[in-house]
């Protein structure tokens, strides 16, 4: 990409490439089982949580393959998304880039908790690691539910683990 091309914005945008991967991480975080069999707490703190246990499970995923650059591209999107629901909720943009910052790291904790765990197959270590992020609803059992947590995501890297690199990066809906 020429210089020129990146100043004026005539270049595309190189997320779009994976544009259709963060829609798909996502919609699983949003899947209504995570919430009604698992118990987290649907609220925006039990929603984040879930996007960022989804995404750690893509990202190891990704990390495991060719494709860095997406895996930067993918946590560009990211920010871009929260940005957007954090100037939604209202916060002013003095704020937006402290937040911004305090949710990546955020996100680089939790990847570094779940990668190890993922890596190894080691349920333990990933329930335990769900059960420290994770925000369940009030009143459920919360060992029995993160341990249905990291059930679920284990699954899903499992079966990311079966597909292609243009696979992942078309995010059909098999997986």
């Amino acid at each position: 990409m020429s210089f020129l091309s990146r100043l004026l914005g005539t270049a595309p945008d190189p997320r779009e490439g994976v544009r259709p991967l963060w829609h798909r991480v996502i919609e699983l975080a949003r899947d209504t089982a995570y919430y009604t069999e698992c118990g987290v707490a649907d609220s925006i703190a039990g929603r984040f949580d879930m996007i960022t246990a989804v995404l750690s499970a893509v990202m190891v995923r990704i990390e495991a393959s060719e494709m860095r650059a997406e895996s930067a591209l993918l946590a560009e999107l990211f920010v871009e998304d929260m940005d957007g629901q954090l100037r939604e909720f209202g916060v002013n943009d003095v704020v937006v880039g402290k937040r911004i910052g305090k949710l990546m790291s955020v996100l680089g904790g939790r990847l570094g908790a779940y990668r190890s765990a993922l890596n190894a197959g080691d349920m333990e270590k990933l329930t335990g690691a769900v059960a420290r992020n994770v925000t369940f609803a009030p009143g459920v059992d919360e060992p029995v539910a993160a341990a249905a947590v990291a059930d679920r995501l284990m699954k899903l890297f499992q079966r990311l683990g079966r597909f292609s690199d243009a696979e992942m990066l078309k995010a059909s809906a098999i997986w």
